[in-house]
């Protein structure tokens, strides 16, 4: 288990470094100055993975809502999602990145901090039993966070996450 830990890490960090099409924010006015990934980029770290993803369009384009895109995905959250995946030991399926038509705000899809992924047992177990219930969202939805500060709701038909850190990559 260590061996696989320091092979985790070890891709991940390779990852980061040499990464197509990574920038960086530069402004003061950003809430968070975040490594913003391409799709190409996202998509690898979370083939390298296992993560899967798909798409009610079958296509990624990020100005599309039927698409799933990773255009912008903030790089803590693409290692969010692969600290998940390798925490956790589920299968994961992501159903929905940066593309338009999700809410708005800060710390929004479109701003590379939420990703969606599919329910399954194994994933909801595993948030349900490890992170901390701490009510209900604005909208009504049941929220867990996890001791990294990443929020997890449970909006029915898929886990909403958004990612505040890389959960301990």
């Amino acid at each position: 288990m260590k061996i696989r830990s320091v092979l985790t890490a070890l891709a991940l960090v390779l990852g980061a470094l040499f990464a197509p099409a990574v920038g960086v924010l530069s402004t003061a006015t950003d809430a968070q100055a975040a490594t913003k990934l391409s799709h190409a980029s996202a998509t690898s770290m979370f083939s390298s993975s296992g993560i899967t993803w798909s798409s009610s369009g079958g296509c990624s384009n990020r100005n599309v809502s039927t698409c799933t895109s990773f255009d912008q995905l903030n790089l803590t959250s693409a290692q969010g999602a692969q600290t998940l995946k390798s925490a956790s030991g589920c299968a994961l399926n992501i159903t929905g990145g940066t593309e338009t038509g999700h809410a708005s705000g800060t710390y929004s899809h479109w701003n590379g901090y939420k990703l969606d992924f599919g329910k399954n047992t194994c994933i909801t177990n595993y948030v349900k039993n490890t992170f901390t219930y701490i009510g209900l969202r604005g909208d009504g939805y049941p929220q867990w966070q996890s001791a990294a500060g990443n929020l997890y709701a449970d909006e029915g038909s898929h886990w909403d996450v958004t990612f505040m850190t890389c959960g301990g990559c």
